[in-house]
């Protein structure tokens, strides 16, 4: 078994219990089923997918979280249960009912979250019968296990955990996440599921686990699709009696903390992209506004040419140039551009850059990762995006994916 790709030491949460089963969903004793269990009294915050086809599942979840506040989350893999129509619907909440007879709580306490083929009828009776056993399983531990158990194509799991003190009293957060292909804003294709000990009132984490995502699972790319099950759960569970309330300098020590969580869970993903071989951070600068900003980024980090280039390790900066280009700018001064590879400036003043040599772009490009830096020298703004590069790989697992 390989290693957490993060290589993060885990801290259990209170509150929080985690069990895994073999459902046969999709391989026989393959870990597929997932249950993790909220302490009553914690506080759940949701992102899902924007996909217009999006999941039964997240259907299902978002339903249920407006209602009641949730005791179990259920996940399966091998099955996304999406483009299902009414029985997917159906049968998301024939799941959910099984989860809440076996654990003795109301159905609706129960968010189903699905992930793998799409189009393909949940087997629920073989949820069914693995949900005693993912239940037995419950820990606190359970962390390691889970984090295997909500995989698809990745080839390893992603979890971060880490404390941090505040007045006198430590604070945990845990997270995990799955995602490795159909991986594109808003969100990327992806599970994530983070739970943290601290006291914090709903609404203010909401706020707190949407800009953490914008900051971290909404900058990553692998192949610019945006998947139709993405969800992302933060749970605070209370059980560390330390209330955070916004506006406070500890709630921005928390705030912060949760974002660079997901950061690491989000570049995990991108590390762990299907057939990668290179993490590549797009860093533009000096532009009129975000969104310009990352414009350009996603224009490079979309581009097949600009994605193939780095998985040759071939310092063809054209690509890039091109790229930058053809992003949707107004009044584009080329003047005034620059553009680098990590510490090596390839383009400026509207060209080639004088001092950059073959020699100095090869280097670069032979590293496991690399950043793009583009400055614009329009105005104050920033914005990054992660993405991989494009190899052999990734056609072959995704031409292959439903054999």
């Amino acid at each position: 078994m390989k290693k957490n790709i993060l290589n993060s030491p885990l801290h259990p949460v209170a509150g929080i219990r985690l069990g895994t089963a073999c459902a046969g969903i999709k391989k026989p004793d393959h870990p597929d089923l997932v249950v993790i269990e909220i302490a009553e009294g914690s506080h759940t915050a949701a992102v899902f997918t924007q996909n217009a086809f999006c999941a039964a599942p997240v259907v299902v979840a978002r339903e249920h979280l407006s209602t009641t506040p949730p005791a179990y989350l259920l996940v399966n893999t091998g099955n996304a249960n999406a483009g299902t129509g009414e029985q997917g619907l159906a049968d998301a909440q024939a799941c959910c009912q099984a989860l809440a007879e076996a654990a003795g709580c109301a159905a609706n306490a129960v968010l189903p979250f699905s992930t793998g083929v799409i189009g393909e009828s949940l087997p629920v009776e073989k949820i069914r019968a693995a949900i005693p056993a993912a239940l037995n399983a419950l820990d606190a531990k359970g962390w390691d296990k889970a984090s295997w158990g909500i995989l698809t194509t990745d080839t390893q799991p992603k979890i971060f955990s880490t404390k941090i003190e505040i007045d006198g009293k430590t604070i945990s957060l845990t997270g995990m996440a799955k995602g490795s292909g159909m991986i594109r804003p808003d969100m990327a294709t992806m599970l994530a599921y983070i739970a943290t000990d601290a006291q914090i009132e709903p609404t203010d984490l909401q706020a707190c686990l949407q800009q953490a995502v914008n900051q971290s699972f909404n900058r990553i790319t692998v192949d610019g699709d945006t998947s139709t099950n993405d969800a992302c759960m933060l749970i605070a569970t209370g059980k560390s009696g330390v209330q955070l309330q916004t506006g406070s300098a500890e709630f921005e020590q928390f705030s912060q903390t949760l974002t660079a969580l997901c950061v690491e869970l989000a570049k995990g993903m991108i590390r762990d992209g299907e057939g990668a071989t290179k993490l590549i951070n797009i860093d533009v600068v000096s532009g009129a506004s975000d969104k310009e900003c990352l414009d350009v980024a996603y224009t490079i980090a979309h581009s097949p040419l600009v994605k193939t280039a780095f998985f040759a390790s071939d310092p063809n900066w054209g690509r890039i140039l091109a790229a930058v280009g053809r992003a949707p700018l107004d009044d584009f001064e080329l003047d005034k551009v620059k553009i680098f590879l990590d510490e090596v400036c390839i383009v400026e003043q509207g060209g080639r850059s004088p001092g950059y040599t073959e020699a100095q772009g090869q280097k670069v490009m032979n590293r496991n990762e690399i950043t793009v830096r583009v400055e614009l020298g329009r105005g104050d703004a920033q914005a990054n995006v992660w993405t991989c590069d494009f190899s052999y790989d990734y056609v072959r697992i995704n031409a292959e994916y439903r054999t």
